[in-house]
């Protein structure tokens, strides 16, 4: 027996070799960890097993039946985060620089499953060259089954995809289908085709940095959700997100302590501008309204005019959508619109209810805007919100226009509770726009018309921009003083915190993707 166990030691010690020793010191150099490296500062200590460590790929041609390596490049296992479990895969570049074989993808495989069938987070660690090519067509089904498995998923439990190193051509469908993508500045790339590639077909010179680095996938495509500029920062985040999400889509998110103390933020009471065009930045609404450094932001490079992040209230997790008077005024455009809906739709997945705090003046006019599609961007937020059966809260701080009103979590679309503060402005448009058009003869007429335009402004603002003709039909549940709005909204999300709703009986919508 100590002969086969002395053998089984041999086998272990030789896959935790990975690619050997050359090829991993070859990763350090490039600022990156191993395989195994990442996992063990991404879990709870000792509590990584691992699943398949002996699996070998079954291909013989082009010479690899001469080449084999334990684990076939692919390191997957479960273990705990905080105590809580995950599931996780973390592809080892020194192995055929982690590419993808039959049994590198069915390791990942049955992973998926078991995350599925117990119901905890899946975490994936993506460092590969693609598609192992000398296998052929059974890599590329490889991929398949795995971007089959990260749609059943999609909804059931949480599917976080860390991008350390390349990940490109069909590699990149498995991280777009799950809810979080990270990135490490300088030493991770996401792209279909590279830079080769692209300069045969288009002429275009590009770094593989430039055209799919985090810093572009952050700011431009908004593909990658956050980035970081080691490993280990990376590594740490995905802890702390792990922190405001549940383990599955039939589990509560993690509730923290809390003890109640003077909820009042006299702060809030000086933070809207007395002029109506002045912006101001929500994130310092966000910080006196939520507990203490909880806000976590998330696409915070991309569509930088609304903001979506996690937070904390009284303990509990909660998901926060919200305009930004700072950036173009918090106007909706295409991408901001995709960004909140992407979003909302995560949060009402996994029960995390939704706190939306609104200063929007519509959605952004133009040419570009129309011909690439706002119309249907615009609706993928008014579906997604409409759609959303969790919590859900809207605060108005002050413009609340047209078309953006309603789409922005309004009573009409299933907000259970609406509170607007006294600088609330809730109309069709603003002041000047609507004089123009209401009293466009009178003001034709009149001798002075600048000064009968500012009168007919004054009109305006006086009869609708505010939030009482709302509150009086009931579509604003109270209008509240700002300092008050933490304590309201504990209230609030405790009153909530029970909610029922129903959907109509139906296979699935038809998002207007």
């Amino acid at each position: 027996m100590n002969d086969k166990i002395s053998e089984l030691q041999q086998k272990k010690n030789k896959a935790l070799e990975g690619g050997g020793l050359k090829r991993i010191d070859s990763q350090h150099k490039k600022g990156k960890l191993t395989a195994r490296e990442r996992i063990h500062f991404l879990l709870d200590e000792n509590t990584f097993e691992e699943v398949g460590m002996l699996v070998t790929h079954r291909a013989t041609d082009f010479g690899l039946e001469h080449e084999v390596y334990l684990g076939d490049g692919v390191v997957t296992g479960y273990g705990k985060i905080d105590g809580r479990l995950v599931y996780i895969f973390s592809q080892d570049f020194t192995v055929f620089g982690g590419s993808l074989s039959e049994t590198h993808a069915e390791k990942i495989c049955k992973i998926m499953d078991l995350a599925m069938k117990n119901g905890a987070p899946l975490i994936g660690l993506n460092d590969s060259g693609g598609a192992r090519i000398q296998e052929g067509v059974v890599s590329l089904g490889g991929y398949a089954d795995i971007f089959y498995r990260n749609t059943l998923a999609s909804g059931v439990v949480p599917q976080i995809s860390a991008i350390m190193g390349p990940c490109a051509g069909g590699a990149v469908y498995s991280p777009a289908i799950t809810d979080f993508i990270m990135m490490v500045e300088h030493t991770s790339y996401m792209f279909v085709t590279g830079p080769n590639v692209v300069k045969t077909v288009t002429h275009e010179e590009v770094s593989s940095e430039e055209l799919g680095g985090a810093g572009t996938h952050a700011s431009k495509s908004g593909v990658t959700h956050f980035t970081y500029a080691t490993e280990l920062d990376c590594l740490r985040g995905i802890r702390q997100l792990i922190t405001y999400i549940p383990q599955n889509c039939e589990d509560d998110p993690l509730a923290f302590r809390y003890s109640a103390s003077d909820e009042l933020r006299p702060a809030l009471n000086q933070i809207i501008p007395e002029n109506p065009n002045q912006p101001y930045d929500m994130r310092e609404v966000i910080e006196q309204i939520v507990d203490e450094g909880s806000f976590f932001e998330v696409h915070k490079a991309y569509a930088e005019n609304i903001l979506v992040g996690f937070s904390r209230i009284a303990g509990r997790s909660i998901g926060i959508v919200a305009n930004q008077p700072a950036v173009l005024a918090g106007v909706l455009d295409i991408k901001s619109s995709g960004k909140a809906a992407r979003f909302v739709r995560f949060c009402d997945s996994f029960n995390i209810p939704l706190l939306v705090l609104e200063d929007v003046p519509g959605f952004m006019p133009g040419t570009d805007q129309e011909w690439n599609g706002i119309i249907n961007n615009g609706a993928k937020l008014l579906y997604a919100f409409c759609e959303a059966t969790v919590p859900r809260v809207t605060v108005i701080t002050r413009k609340a226009y047209g078309g953006a009103y309603d789409v922005m979590n309004s009573k009409h679309i299933g907000c259970d509770m609406n509170f607007a503060w006294p600088s609330a402005e809730i109309a069709v448009m603003g002041s000047k726009g609507a004089a123009e058009i209401i009293f466009k003869k009178e003001i034709a007429e009149a001798k002075d018309q600048e000064k009968m335009l500012q009168a007919k402004i004054n009109e305006y603002t006086e009869t609708f921009a505010n939030p009482y003709k709302a509150a009086a039909r009931g579509f604003i549940d109270e209008v509240i003083v700002p300092d008050q709005t933490r304590i309201k909204l504990i209230r609030a999300f405790d009153m909530l915190k029970n909610k029922v709703s129903y959907m109509p009986r139906k296979k699935h919508g038809n998002i207007p993707l």
